[in-house]
């Protein structure tokens, strides 16, 4: 066999072994999920009657000035919403991470500040960017997600988000919901409520916050000029959170 001919079969035997080591991983990581528990409603979205479009960008705007110290109705929404338990206290790494309370304090002025921060649902996400299975993946609504089937625990993602928005999942677990599949040796983030959003429903921090009536969280399509917070928006000053990485995150915050 000439040398181009045994270099192109190494090559091929080494891709063969990559696509054995994915698939079996992928494979443990599908047989971590729930029995009966599928991710295909995520995978895919609404049914093939109702497909989600990129006419539409869903996301969230935060008013700190409306989010009071020591408040977590929105945490506590989220993780019963989602069936997690809640974080620990005093709060742990392994802790789920699919929305948390951030205190800021300008060191100037001593004025202090608490904000949720979640997964910011990014156009340029980098989690999407260096999963090496196509397990953090991007729907055309600007949801992102992670399918569980198929992500092999890798926590390139975890490493590669800047805003501390994924978590890995070390042990296994009960009592799950049917609608919000997770699994022992899986990464999971914030998910916007996708199961709720694609049943024309607010996501669960969003329904908290304002039934306790602080209206300090708004969700909405950002690519319609005539909902509530395009509108905001455009007639307030806003920030995303690390703008510097023009990584143009759904998440917008206002009052800082």
């Amino acid at each position: 066999m000439s040398q181009p001919d045994q270099q192109s079969a190494s090559s091929q035997s080494v891709d063969n072994h990559r696509r054995q080591f994915i698939g079996g991983s992928a494979a443990l990581a599908a047989l971590s999920v729930a029995p009966g528990v599928m991710v295909y409603g995520l995978a895919h979205g609404k049914p093939d009657d109702q497909p989600v479009s990129n006419k539409v960008r869903w996301g969230l705007l935060i008013d700190n000035t409306k989010c009071a110290d020591g408040c977590t109705d929105c945490v506590t929404a989220c993780f019963t919403a989602n069936g997690i338990q809640l974080p620990s206290v005093p709060p742990k790494e392994t802790d789920p991470q699919w929305i948390r309370k951030v205190e800021l304090k300008d060191m100037r002025t001593g004025r202090t500040q608490s904000l949720p921060v979640m997964c910011q649902h990014c156009e340029e996400a980098p989690c999407v960017d260096v999963c090496p299975t196509g397990a953090s993946f991007k729907r055309a609504d600007g949801i992102v997600l992670v399918d569980k089937h198929i992500c092999i625990g890798c926590r390139y993602c975890v490493m590669a988000c800047p805003y501390k928005a994924r978590s890995f999942i070390h042990e296994a677990l009960t009592d799950q919901k049917p609608d919000v599949p997770r699994g022992k040796g899986t990464v999971e983030s914030c998910t916007l409520c996708v199961q709720r959003v694609d049943r024309d429903e607010q996501p669960a921090c969003v329904e908290a916050c304002s039934q306790a009536g602080h209206g300090a969280i708004i969700f909405g399509d950002l690519n319609d000029a005539n909902s509530e917070i395009a509108k905001r928006v455009a007639e307030r000053a806003t920030v995303q959170l690390r703008a510097d990485l023009a990584l143009n995150p759904s998440v917008r915050y206002e009052g800082f």
